[in-house]
């Protein structure tokens, strides 16, 4: 059967490509996504399916092991600056009991460890996959679970992926949560409601002192719904972040009423031609004078030639907040311009801002290929280039260059190179 390479950066550790069958692509939201976002699912170690037990004597017996071993190097040149620089070697293990009249509950352990021989020291150490301290471990998930027909409740901490709070799969350490998760699954239609209290990972600085990190003194509330069928995918999200206890946590005071919502059409325009059009709204109203405000609108279109060749743009506008700016989410956020480094984010403060990426991958075999191209209001120019081999279904080698374009003098961005290379495995 012939393979098709999503069209975004994988972002395992580092960001690579992988090639994955059309047809499980269809009629999902998992393509029309940003460089980011998309692909950041596809080597993300998923738990193995549970098994269904009449004894609870035997949840342990029969609960199941998954497990993923990473070894990531990631170096840095940015201009007027040291090479900082970092070879990391780490995964997760992860224990599922089986389910026992609709209850389960499972476990995880993430870490990252510096290889000291091959990664830069003090000035030059690369902190973002195993934290400032070289070393870094934690329980990452730890919840009880409770399935009842169409009906699914998760407590405790666990890995979400929604448009404001999501994994990022972009180093060695998920995005993971403290929540409670509702989800209601009717037919075509998808509804999720949720708390948020804490989250750690990549995205919240990897503090060894202070992994957990709050999500707002009263929380985060969200809720969402999806319809899906073959034609078209909606959704239709809404969150309360409440303001930051204090200047400590790693997104800061951001609190804020966001309302999102996407729409994506896709259909075949010939037998070898399926094509894709997403737009998507974001609105976000200050609260407790954060700062962040913000109105965006993106579109995005892809079209996939032959199973083995696609081509996507993209775009996003943020409309001018006096003195205010825009907020992604807790993780890589969902705007389709989102790129491996830069994100419109960037841009907006009291601005209007605008971001257009263009992109081709093409699959050939067991290999993989991209190339990205985003402009981010002629400030910034960011090319993403990466190759990816999937020597069979648990071993894949990648790698990826990011390149990154100053275009303004005193536009507070540098000339920068990023070159990762990842070596993952699946147990």
């Amino acid at each position: 059967m012939k393979r098709i390479v999503k069209l975004s950066l994988l972002v395992i550790l580092s960001t690579s490509l992988m090639a994955e069958d059309i047809n499980e692509e269809k009629n999902s939201a998992n393509r029309g996504r940003s460089v980011k976002d998309v692909v950041g699912n596809v080597l993300k170690s998923k738990p193995k399916e549970v098994d269904t037990t009449s004894q609870i004597g035997h949840m342990f017996a029969d609960g199941k092991v998954s497990a993923q071993a990473e070894v990531l190097y990631s170096g840095y040149k940015i201009d007027g600056s040291p090479n900082i620089y970092a070879t990391a070697v780490g995964g997760h293990l992860m224990y599922e009991l089986a389910q026992y009249k609709g209850f389960n509950a499972a476990v995880e352990f993430s870490t990252a460890h510096n290889i000291n021989f091959l990664s830069g020291s003090n000035s030059k150490q690369n902190t973002t996959m195993a934290s400032e301290d070289e070393s870094y471990t934690e329980l990452t998930q730890s919840y009880i679970n409770y399935e009842y027909e169409k009906l699914n409740i998760r407590l405790g901490r666990q890995l979400i992926d929604t448009p404001l709070a999501d994994s990022d799969h972009v180093r060695m350490i998920d995005n993971t949560f403290e929540a409670a998760i509702f989800e209601y699954k009717l037919d075509e239609f998808s509804f999720m409601a949720g708390y948020l209290s804490r989250w750690q990972g990549t995205d919240t600085g990897l503090d060894i002192d202070k992994p957990w990190q709050d999500t707002g003194e009263d929380g985060t509330y969200f809720g969402g719904v999806s319809f899906s069928n073959e034609l078209v995918d909606i959704s239709a999200w809404y969150y309360d972040i409440s303001k930051a206890q204090s200047s400590n946590t790693a997104t800061g005071n951001v609190a804020n009423k966001s309302s999102y919502f996407d729409i994506a059409i896709h259909d075949y325009v010939s037998q070898d031609l399926y094509f894709y059009l997403n737009a998507q709204y974001l609105h976000q109203s200050e609260q407790d004078s954060s700062g962040v405000e913000a109105r965006i609108y993106g579109f995005l279109s892809e079209l996939v030639i032959d199973e083995n060749l696609a081509f996507t743009i993209a775009y996003n506008k943020a409309e001018k907040q006096s003195s205010k700016k825009s907020f992604s989410g807790f993780g890589g956020g969902t705007l389709y311009t989102n790129m491996d480094t830069m994100i419109i984010d960037e841009i907006t403060q009291d601005r209007d801002a605008e971001a257009i990426v263009a992109g081709a991958t093409y699959g050939f075999g067991d290999f993989g290929f991209l190339y990205a191209y985003g402009d981010f209001d002629g400030e910034l120019v960011e090319q993403d280039i990466g190759v990816e081999y999937t020597a069979n279904e648990k071993l894949v080698l990648a790698a990826i260059c990011v390149l990154s374009d100053n275009k303004v003098a005193n536009s507070g961005f540098n000339d920068s190179k990023n070159y990762r290379i990842v070596v993952a495995y699946k147990f």
